[in-house]
């Protein structure tokens, strides 16, 4: 596989195009970078939580980086190079207010978590970042925000960025979320720290819970019935050393490749097998993908272990419901795996994936297409008819980061060269996504 940088910009961002070329076999044992999820929430809460936060496995990456930039500039002292991370704590309400726009580059995680941290502050902030971040919408934490009394405001009725936040005091509710969300979730339970009260959060599907499990471990009290969580305003949280495992959405990439490459045995290390991100694995196996799982341990709360896989004929599957909160970053490599599995797969209930990075239900299906692939893409995801083999082609990643991976693992199983536009995305959560995958492809 080679990789060809065609320009450079005074900026520093690079942009490129991935020539790919066909593998033989993926093959060896790699780890994949930290956790982008637990990335962004630790540099959060260790902010407002009281002592040092001492962080290994920090994901250095430009959405984690851009979360860094934002508590620097409210006045959070973080310190540390490479994976590893000091937080010098300020407590819930030690932050300051910034003198300047915080800029969450293409981050929508840190956007929507640290508008919900801001809105019970006592400051002025405004929340804004790239023109994807701006097309992206934010009613959904905008609203369930101004219900607890808080005073945020953006274009088109508060529901696209840049958001203005004047803080202040901030009412304990009871959320009923529409559709399964993180983000939103984090948001609203992050506010309910800062809020008079008790607030509570129903999904109709339990999405991933790193938020949760992050602040029971700093000694927040949390409760959960069913899909529904409880936080109790006032609450002081403490540091404590925390360490990030492997990102399982960097590894489904790998995992994909090794399942569709014949003569492939790949081993992922230190990955997180949180059960709110899991369903990857559910997926592959259901598809008959030859994979098992051992060492699995409690770290920091999370669970952690190593998983095998060796490749094997996948068959088509029909993917919905309330397991997709549990792969939604995944679909587009999933979709990879099904265009080349034995018939049909169906992914529906999907329709988050229009409103991501880039759509990436569009997206996935005009790459995948290009490439030889029978798919049909529907309101809320995709109908994907098997085929024997791919073509190489000339792709687009559409300025999305897991669409770039995705038909890069596509070039990988296809019988000619793939050229990758718009590989410079990757940067956004696995810089060095492209020399891995140069080391296991053969």
């Amino acid at each position: 596989m080679g990789l060809i940088a065609s320009s450079l910009n005074r900026e520093r961002v690079r942009k490129m195009e991935a020539v790919i070329q066909p593998a033989e076999r993926i093959r060896g044992t790699i780890r994949v970078p930290g956790d982008k999820s637990i990335s962004h929430r630790a540099v959060i809460l260790g902010a407002v939580s009281e002592g040092e936060t001492e962080i290994k496995g920090f994901l250095r990456a430009d959405d984690c980086l851009s979360t860094i930039r934002l508590f620097h500039q409210m006045g959070v002292r973080i310190e540390g190079e490479g994976t590893d991370l000091t937080v010098h704590g300020v407590g819930l309400r030690g932050l300051q207010e910034p003198a300047e726009v915080l800029d969450v580059g293409n981050s929508g995680t840190t956007i929507r978590l640290v508008a919900g941290l801001l809105s019970g502050q006592s400051f002025f902030s405004v929340l804004t970042g790239d023109a994807s971040i701006r097309r992206r919408p934010m009613g959904r934490i905008t609203q369930p925000l101004q219900i607890m009394g808080a005073r945020v405001f953006g274009r088109q009725g508060g529901t696209l960025a840049p958001l203005a936040i004047a803080g202040g005091s901030l009412r304990a509710a009871e959320h009923v979320l529409p559709v399964a969300s993180a983000q939103v979730k984090s948001a609203l339970l992050l506010a309910g720290l800062l809020a008079a009260g008790e607030t509570s959060v129903e999904e109709p599907a339990l999405s991933r819970d790193h938020t949760e499990r992050l602040l029971a471990y700093l000694g927040g009290r949390l409760r959960r019935e069913g899909n529904r969580v409880f936080i109790a305003g006032g609450q002081r949280l403490w540091a404590r050393p925390l360490w990030i495992p492997g990102d399982i959405s960097s590894a489904a990439f790998f995992l994909v490749a090794a399942a569709l490459v014949p003569g492939s045995d790949l081993v992922v290390e230190n990955l997180g097998l949180n059960p709110t991100r899991s369903g990857i694995l559910e997926v592959l196996a259901a598809m008959g993908a030859d994979l098992e799982v051992r060492g699995e341990e409690l770290v920091s709360g999370e669970p952690v272990g190593t998983i095998r896989i060796r490749h094997s004929r996948l068959r088509g599957i029909r993917i919905g419901g309330s397991l997709i909160p549990r792969l939604i970053d995944e679909l587009p490599v999933l979709a990879v795996a099904a265009a080349l599995a034995q018939g049909e797969t169906i992914i529906e209930d999907a329709q988050e994936l229009r409103v991501k990075e880039s759509d990436r239900i569009s997206a996935i299906a005009q790459g995948l297409t290009a490439l030889g692939a029978k798919v049909s893409p529907k309101e809320d995801g995709l109908i994907i008819q098997g085929v024997e083999h791919l073509r190489g082609a000339r792709v687009e990643a559409f300025g999305d980061h897991r669409i770039a991976m995705a038909l890069a693992v596509a070039g990988l199983a296809a019988q000619e060269e793939t050229i990758l536009q718009g590989a410079e995305a990757v940067s956004i959560s696995y810089p060095d996504f492209f020399p891995t995958l140069s080391r296991v492809a053969q």
